[in-house]
């Protein structure tokens, strides 16, 4: 990668996704399914609330046919977004960040701190946007890094990450923590 952009359309997140966009064994988002957003608006090495990079996503939900196999089985007459989904989504994001600044290495969730729930995505919801704020980000031989997100249904702020960890890590990786 010879320029680090900021923002990517669903077909770059795909790239991704394929082990295009950083190159072979480094940092790969999930393809859909489980890919959690179509776009990331704004990622940015500075930005945040702390000053240390943050990454903004977001994925339609209405009417959205990448969103009809969750609701379609959580729950059955009452479906929502599983939360940990949007979880997900939020390390997906971490993962990418890393990968983004030229660290090398396949992206693996190593924890969250806390994780608060005050509201719900359900089919009628518009938008989904995910933000990430970086806190700490190590680029030695450990590549490390640690944020707090949120998530947002139609810019109304529904449940808050503290401490995403997510690391990056050789082939030996594929035997390690689980998959970011």
């Amino acid at each position: 990668m010879t320029e680090r952009r900021s923002s990517y359309e669903f077909e770059d997140l795909l790239s991704c996704g394929r082990g295009e966009l950083f190159g072979e064994g480094n940092a790969q988002l999930p393809l859909p399914p489980m890919l959690m957003f179509e776009r990331i608006s704004t990622i940015s090495e500075a930005g945040g609330a702390n000053g240390k990079g943050q990454v903004v996503a977001e994925m339609p939900v209405a009417g959205n046919p990448q969103c009809e196999w969750f609701f379609a089985c959580h729950f059955k007459g009452d479906p929502v977004m599983p939360g940990c989904l949007g979880l997900d989504a939020l390390w997906q994001m971490t993962g990418f960040f890393l990968g983004w600044l030229g660290a090398p290495g396949r992206g693996r969730a190593l924890g969250v701190g806390e994780v608060k729930f005050t509201g719900m995505v359900t089919p009628d919801v518009k938008r989904i946007e995910y933000i990430v704020d970086f806190k700490r980000v190590i680029l030695r031989k450990l590549k490390l890094g640690i944020a707090d997100g949120r998530v947002l249904a139609d810019g109304e702020v529904i449940f808050t990450a503290s401490d995403l960890r997510v690391g990056l890590f050789g082939a030996e990786a594929s035997e390690g923590p689980a998959a970011a």
